[in-house]
């Protein structure tokens, strides 16, 4: 969704905040998710930071709810929005294993009255099938009881409507509960909303959100980490078609690695980059990719792609990607960054030849022979426009790529 001009706007475009507590999820005494804190929280973000525009907005908060038909009624009238819209959604996801469909439950739903007592998913779904793309985004801050996690296992993650832009994790039964308090992917969510001078956008809310919050083992996010490198395509490379009853689009799903992980602290401000350095030592590489994209994403925005804080967050890029053993990657991001580098400072400048020896080390490290021929002609190209370079460097090079074309040197 974007910000719309000032006195642009119309009554045609009002927008509304649609905010579902569902029924707490609790294991052993221990809250696991809190959906009426959550949604106390999210009250104090104005609700055109939430729908990220100016236009005229309503917000409805539905907490305690124990009649599906009421949250049905609510969720009718809000997709009949005809500007943006935001539904947000936590609690405790089940199965009604009668009916064979997912649900939210709702205050006072049991295992055996889910299929009167708790919201159908199919409903959400349906409900906001009909809006037009760009319009729509809900977020999902759940814990799925142990009826449900099967079935997500099963389907590959939770149906999501098309037109909408979906982001949130699902949370397994498995882990152990803490405080009554607000959870942490939307805590970090509202944090970063809070603290961006400039709006991110939601695909990068969702991004810093996991990147920071100490997310249990084997959660699930949506869309997944892998799908954020493409925020325009994601919502349509990311799915598949899968049948609840009916046929509903499935997003690609993450999963966060069922080992131990050191609790994650919130991301500074205005400067990540300690803490995913922090993610990138301690192995968790796809983490600390996915939020250094994000926040490079978002730096492009307010910046431009030839700024030289854009070149900062490609050498940050790059050399994640040789930390986590992805030469090809990171060949290629540091010979854009020479380039740009290139491109602004003279061929002697420190910064262009530690892009250029970044490039070349990670280019030595490829063992695919395609991959290295490819990246070999472009750095051949860098290092020609490098006078200050070392000869002995620029001659080892030429040598490998002579003999990666099948023409080894006479010499």
């Amino acid at each position: 969704m974007h910000i719309d001009e000032p006195g642009q706007h119309s009554s045609q475009q009002r927008g509304h905040v649609l905010l579902i507590a569902g029924d707490a999820a609790v294991r052993r005494r221990a809250v696991q998710v809190a959906p009426s804190a959550n949604l106390a929280a999210l009250g104090l973000v104005p609700a055109s930071v939430l729908l990220n525009s100016h236009a005229p907005s309503d917000t409805t908060y539905l907490d305690g709810a124990r009649d599906p038909n009421t949250v049905l009624m609510r969720l009718r009238a809000a997709a009949a929005t005809p500007g943006p819209l935001l539904v947000y959604l936590s609690g405790r996801l089940t199965f009604d294993r009668r009916g064979r469909d997912l649900h939210l439950a709702l205050a006072g739903s049991t295992a055996s009255t889910v299929r009167y007592t708790a919201l159908p998913w199919e409903w959400l779904v349906t409900e906001l099938r009909p809006r037009p793309t760009g319009l729509t985004t809900v977020v999902l801050d759940l814990v799925a009881d142990k009826a449900a996690w099967p079935v997500l296992a099963e389907l590959g993650g939770l149906p999501v409507p098309a037109a909408a832009e979906t982001y949130g994790v699902v949370v397994p039964p498995a882990f152990t509960g803490g405080e009554n308090a607000v959870s942490s992917y939307t805590r970090h969510w509202i944090d970063q909303l809070r603290r961006n001078p400039t709006r991110p956008s939601g695909v990068q809310l969702h991004a810093f959100a996991v990147g920071a919050a100490a997310l249990p083992p084997g959660t699930m996010t949506l869309p997944a980490t892998r799908a954020l490198s493409a925020p325009a395509e994601h919502q349509q490379r990311g799915r598949v078609e899968e049948p609840v009853r009916s046929a509903h689009p499935v997003p690609a799903v993450a999963v966060v690695p069922a080992r131990a992980q050191a609790p994650v602290p919130a991301v500074p401000g205005q400067d990540p980059r300690p803490h995913i350095h922090a993610l990138a030592t301690s192995g968790r590489h796809h983490e600390a990719a996915t939020l250094a994209q994000a926040w490079e994403q978002h730096v492009l925005q307010i910046h431009g792609y030839t700024s030289p804080e854009a070149t900062e967050w490609a050498e940050i890029r790059a050399d994640l990607a040789r930390m986590a053993g992805n030469y090809r990657s990171a060949t290629q991001l540091w010979i854009g960054a020479g380039r740009s580098r290139l491109a602004r400072q003279s061929p002697d400048a420190p910064e262009v030849l530690a892009a250029a020896a970044g490039a070349l080390y990670c280019w030595t490290q490829l063992k695919d022979e395609a991959a290295a021929r490819e990246a070999g002609l472009e750095l051949l190209r860098l290092l020609d426009a490098l006078p200050s370079l070392e000869p002995r460097l620029l001659r080892l090079t030429r040598q490998r790529m002579e003999v990666l074309n099948g023409t080894p040197s006479q010499c």
